[in-house]
């Protein structure tokens, strides 16, 4: 059944009674059922401002349009749906969609105040009982079901003030008998109705990939492959592209290649499916490049991670831990030992006025953490430092890894610092250094880059815009793209990857410590005022301001910084989009601080979303148009072009895994080194650095993962590529939103140029991927490009 309501009120001040009518099928093609429905308006009656819905099913409908016609003037209005309604049976409360003209709480029109209101009561819910998958409701809840109070699998819980987070959605699961802080765990995870993904996504990533890597795919291999076993080979390694893994019979012939087919293939009895991976496109163009320094520095430019690398400002380098819990604070990197490397060009302190050295730091944030990853078999970790100098050729060339191990029980603190050498011994230390500071650079890639600065700093934004702001809200319709499929990717994330023994937990270097890192970060080192590029470039040293630039306001450190260099650009293109944007709906100041709805949102993300930092003096105001703009401009950044540049080279840079190894599972062998290891080291270095990279079952589940998680959907939405509908309606949104697109085009056709440009080293050379990673679109697959509007995957 459907009622029509309209936005004037009668002529005594009230709400129209609705006029309703029930709908019938007419026609049902491959992809959609019609229905329709006659109605008889009465003159007089006004515009149409909403319509609601019953659904008299026993199930719930999808809905994409309801297209009313038969106008006198031959028009059709479309209401843009896209949207699960429940059936009465279940739930009684009718859906209401509104049309696509936007509204301000203040300027509302009477007939649509009370549906506006009561839209808003639905989706806040009560904050009780538990949710069904019918609900629609949106609440905030502590990161309290990721492990298992009642077995090995107990871990704390994130949120509050021992390990502060982010809030997820709350899903009113039962708390556990052993851990009344904790929520019982089961085998779907609640997400309000409409964050769900799409059938089409359904069938191109959740059921049939992920999923099925996760609960069919792994199992297999963990019968076909020994838990501890390693590499013996680096043959072996490159068997995985060329031979494959043969995995054992399934109960389902052919059930893996058909819902995985780029990773599973049939062996010609049929009766076998075949792991086979594809050919990362960084060991097709160079199989030895990740053996290099020069790779090695070039990818903290223009890599999986291009976000750590930082100027050193400080000299000497020097940790602020307590030293007597872990030890002597200062550097084993000294004057003496960099001079000695950069071989007289110049001495330190030039070389920091200069602005030539650089660092990965890694120290304070792993070493707390060091004793207790120890503890787990097969696993080991340091705190490192690994220093860097910017070449004459704007080309950065390491200099020195420093790994410590803080004291534990009788033994003192160790630390050494290795330096690239000559002798082979000295050269195998090194490459084995660099193995577990690659091991640290992708913990922290997946758990704070990734994770914890995109997906999971970005649920709460999403929450308080349903509780907040009604879907006719401009600026939610601005925001809500950029949250399209977010919430459902998080809850699978924590079903299956960063909960108790997940993947992350059991092949990446924190081990079962990994979340409490994530907290760790989010504690000592996230602020929202730093997530916009600008900022979090000036932060690390890599950008200064500058008024006479050419381009962004900003002064580089680094020249040809491949995803700065392009990410200004989108971030500039976004700022004005979005300036265009809010200036039209918000043509004077007073109007941003009078809307309640929008100050409702950025109170409650403050202060619900993000309550653990809600007192914290950095949290920007809402009180100008310019702020508005800068608020809207980091969040769209976080989802779209930040998520984009960590995600979706993922297989590119790390399903060759010797370049990005997960976990280094053994000590430096110059560690408290026994006669046996010592022995090894001297006859068989290979042997050694192979079983510190981690196991075959790690590398193989990660790389499946990591496959997955690079492949962009059928239907994924590219920023600036889909008008939404209530933009059509305006044509002055119109003309940003073409300005917007033509900008995105800009920044494609400069990407293809300077990825043609030979004197750009760190993104143009011999053997070296091109950095792709921020051109706006891309074709379905693993592609290494693409900027889908949200954090969908």
């Amino acid at each position: 059944m459907l009622e029509i309501n309209w936005r004037t009120p009668d002529e005594t001040g009230k709400e129209k009674e609705p006029i309703k009518g029930h709908s019938h099928r007419v026609r049902r093609d491959v992809e959609e059922v019609i229905y329709e429905s006659e109605f008889s308006i009465p003159k007089g009656f006004g515009e149409i401002g909403a319509v609601l819905v019953e659904n008299e099913h026993r199930k719930e409908i999808y809905i994409q349009t309801i297209d009313l016609t038969g106008f006198p003037n031959g028009s059709t209005l479309t209401i843009p749906c896209t949207s699960w309604v429940h059936s009465k049976h279940y739930n009684a409360q009718k859906r209401v969609f509104f049309t696509n003209k936007c509204y301000f709480p203040s300027d509302t029109p009477s007939g649509l105040i009370r549906l506006r209101e009561m839209e808003l009561r639905i989706l806040r819910g009560n904050g009780e009982g538990e949710r069904k998958k019918s609900d629609r409701i949106y609440d905030y809840d502590k990161y309290n079901d990721l492990g298992v109070p009642d077995s090995t699998l107990a871990r704390p819980v994130l949120g509050g003030k021992e390990l502060p987070y982010p809030r997820r959605c709350r899903t009113g699961r039962p708390r556990t008998e052993k851990d009344p802080l904790s929520e019982e765990r089961s085998n779907s995870v609640y997400i309000p109705r409409d964050e769900a993904f799409s059938e089409e996504k359904h069938l191109t990533f959740n059921g049939k990939t992920l999923k099925s890597v996760l609960h069919a795919l792994l199992p297999q291999l963990e019968v076909s492959l020994d838990r501890n076993l390693g590499f013996p080979l680096f043959k072996e390694i490159d068997s995985l592209f060329n031979e494959g893994i043969a995995l054992p019979t399934p109960k389902t012939i052919g059930f893996l290649r058909s819902v995985i087919p780029r990773l599973v293939r049939a062996i010609s009895d049929e009766q076998k499916d075949l792991l086979l991976f594809e050919t990362p496109a960084m060991l097709d163009r160079d199989k030895f490049s990740w053996f290099r320094d020069e790779e090695f520095s070039r990818q903290t430019l223009a890599g999986l991670n291009p976000f750590s690398i930082e100027l050193v400002k400080e000299w000497p380098l020097k940790s602020k831990l307590d030293p007597e819990m872990y030890g002597s604070p200062e550097s084993l990197i000294t004057t003496e030992l960099v001079e000695k490397e950069i071989k007289g060009f110049m001495t330190v302190n030039e070389a920091l006025e200069k602005k030539k050295l650089f660092l990965l730091d890694y120290h304070d944030l792993l070493i707390p953490l060091v004793n207790k990853v120890r503890e787990i078999e097969g696993t080991t970790l340091y705190g490192s430092r690994t220093l860097f100098f910017l070449t004459e050729s704007g080309c950065l060339r390491p200099i020195a890894v420093e790994l410590t191990r803080p004291p534990t029980g009788d033994k003192p603190q160790w630390k050494q610092v290795f330096i690239p050498c000559w002798d082979a011994t000295g050269v195998w230390l090194w490459r084995l250094a660099k193995a577990h500071v690659c091991a640290h650079d992708s913990g922290y890639h997946q758990l704070v880059i990734h994770w914890l600065r995109t997906h999971c700093v970005t649920e709460p934004y999403i929450i308080a815009a349903n509780r907040q702001m009604s879907a006719m809200h401009p600026i939610f319709r601005l925001l809500n793209p950029h949250f399209r499929y977010t919430m459902e990717i998080n809850a699978l994330a924590r079903e299956s990857l960063i909960n108790a023994g997940g993947v992350i937990e059991s092949s990446f270097s924190p081990g079962k410590y990994s979340m409490e890192l994530s907290s760790a970060a989010y504690d000592k080192l996230w602020r929202f005022d730093m997530e916009a590029l600008p900022a979090d470039l000036i932060r690390r040293g890599m950008a200064v301001e500058d008024p006479t630039a050419k381009q962004h306001g900003l002064k580089l450190t680094i020249e040809d910084y491949p995803f700065a260099n392009d990410g200004l650009i989108l971030w500039d293109a976004i700022k004005k989009w979005v300036s265009d944007y809010v200036n039209h709906y918000y043509q004077d100041a007073s109007v941003v601080e009078c809307d309640e709805e929008l100050q409702g949102w950025w109170t409650e993300v403050r202060t619900k979303g993000h309550e653990d930092k809600k007192d914290e003096p950095w949290w920007p105001v809402l009180k100008t148009q310019k702020d508005l703009v800068h608020v809207l401009t980091t969040i769209i950044w976080v989802t779209s072009g930040h998520h984009a540049a960590v995600n979706f080279g993922q297989y590119t840079y790390a399903g060759y895994f010797p370049n990005r190894p997960t976990i280094a599972r053994t000590n430096m062998p110059c560690e408290d080194p026994s006669d046996e290891a010592v022995n090894t080291f001297m006859t068989k270095p290979e042997t050694v650095l192979l079983n510190c990279f981690p196991s075959k079952i790690q590398a193989t589940t990660v790389m499946a993962v990591l496959d997955v998680l690079s492949t962009h959907s059928p239907d994924e939405e590219y920023i600036g590529e889909i008008l939404e509908p209530s933009w059509t309606e305006n044509p002055i949104i119109m003309d940003a939103f073409e300005c917007f697109k033509d900008s995105l085009n800009e920044l494609e056709r400069i990407i293809n140029e300077r990825n043609a440009d030979k004197s750009l080293r760190n993104r143009v050379g011999a053997g070296v991927v091109p950095y792709e990673l921020l051109k706006p679109f891309s074709k379905p697959g693993v592609t290494g490009m693409g900027v889908p509007n949200s954090i969908s995957i």
